[in-house]
């Protein structure tokens, strides 16, 4: 008994160590493939950046997302929870720095509003209806804000721009962070123009009632993050948990929503600093490379972990 109490105690400390000081550092590109352009079109790569969570003195972040330059994305899409400490605008614009050279659009997250604050883990099991919001300390979002606007990103918050991307006259809109409540749909409702060959949806939090709006006016793509993956994923299982309305087999990757509609949520760089822990969901960016309708079958995601993008890659 003694001796089996011991194991599990070890087994369960080597967990925690693994999680909380390898994985969470084990910075991983995922690269994922969506058919969803005009018959003929060359391919669109989308880099999709979500919950940095930064904090100031996270250097390795920084340069691992930064080197994200390499991959020449034709869009940098930016889903939110940039932000973990009041003091981090400089370490995210550092981070983000080389793809500010680049078209970008963003949204944001109840942790680019608010700081983190210390909760009880059991929190996260409980129904999303019985939980009380929580805020930490404001953050200076507005900062961010305008040093992304003014590198020439383009804030989607219940607004609708149309931009040429490629070759594809693109829709791009977005919502106010739904996991606050702030998203007003009714802002950006419409169907796109018919000259329109693409259509972007943003939001933090991939609500279903967001996502159903999105496929109602016939989106082709939506991108979120805020679920972390799960964070904490079983083997065989996957998420016990995505902190908002959304089905836990959805918790990061592309999936379909509705007929036509792909979703895309992004199990995010960082973690709250009071629960600094990956186990089998490692941080990661997605390089999403958007490909004619008529083209194969999408692949399943696969992964690269890089130093910044040397090592094999493995289908999840």
């Amino acid at each position: 008994m003694v001796r089996t109490t011991a194991g599990v105690t070890a087994a369960a400390v080597g967990t925690f160590v693994y999680a909380a000081g390898i994985e969470r550092r084990h910075w991983t590109l995922r690269n994922v493939t969506l058919p969803v352009l005009p018959s003929g079109a060359n391919p669109l790569r989308i880099l999709h950046i979500s919950d940095l969570h930064m904090l100031p003195g996270q250097r390795s972040k920084q340069r691992w997302v930064a080197a994200l330059d390499e991959l020449e994305p034709d869009l940098v899409v930016n889903t939110g929870d940039n932000l973990a400490h009041p003091k981090a605008v400089p370490a995210v614009l550092a981070a983000l720095g080389p793809l500010l050279s680049r078209p970008g659009v963003f949204v944001f997250g109840s942790n680019d509003y608010y700081g983190p604050k210390p909760k009880n883990p059991a929190r996260y099991l409980m129904p999303q209806g019985r939980k009380k919001r929580i805020h930490g300390v404001r953050l200076p979002w507005r900062d961010l804000r305008a040093a992304l606007i003014e590198r020439g990103w383009l804030d989607l918050t219940h607004s609708r721009q149309t931009l040429r991307i490629g070759e594809q006259r693109t829709l791009l809109a977005g919502v106010d962070d739904p996991h606050l409540r702030r998203d007003r749909y009714e802002r950006i409702k419409g169907q796109a123009s018919a000259d329109t060959t693409l259509r972007i949806g943003l939001t933090h939090s991939p609500e279903p009632w967001v996502l159903d709006n999105f496929a109602a006016d016939g989106y082709d793509v939506v991108f979120a993050g805020h679920t972390h993956g799960g964070q904490l994923r079983v083997p065989g299982f996957g998420a016990l948990v995505t902190n908002c309305n959304l089905d836990r087999t959805r918790a990061r990757g592309a999936s379909r929503w509705g007929a036509r509609m792909w979703l895309h949520v992004s199990a995010g760089l960082g973690t709250s600093p009071y629960a600094p822990v990956r186990f089998a969901c490692p941080p990661e960016a997605s390089l999403v490379t958007l490909v004619p309708q008529d083209t194969a079958p999408a692949p399943r995601g696969r992964r690269r972990t890089s130093a910044p993008f040397k090592a094999r890659s493995d289908v999840r």
